[in-house]
């Protein structure tokens, strides 16, 4: 379904794009078909990408982060991890999470 909608999303070819939870409802495979996708339809477009999944977010010019309400943190994938705050803490989770995961599949 979400994948439709970015299919319809590229056929509209808008300047502007917004994209809520794009790949929150799918599973690793379908979100790295989606995260592929994402990457055509996003470039050379100005677009506002609202993503709980850091997969999404990493590849983006600048990401916004947000806590309870509050803009805490901004900058680009890199300098985010760099300053050790929240968003470091959250990369630092999914990786952990993401070899453990990897780790279990391959036993």
């Amino acid at each position: 379904r979400q994948l439709v909608a970015l299919a319809r999303s590229a056929l509209a070819d808008p300047q502007i794009l917004v994209l809520d939870e794009a790949t929150s409802a799918v599973d690793p495979q379908t979100e790295l078909r989606a995260t592929q996708a994402l990457e055509t339809l996003l470039g050379g477009r100005t677009s506002v990408v609202i993503a709980h999944r850091l997969s999404t977010a990493e590849k983006a010019d600048r990401i916004l982060v947000f806590d309870d309400g509050r803009l805490v943190e901004d900058g680009n994938h890199a300098r985010l991890v760099g300053i050790g705050g929240v968003y470091s803490r959250l990369h630092a989770s999914w990786v952990a999470q993401s070899r453990l995961a990897s780790e279990t599949t391959v036993e």
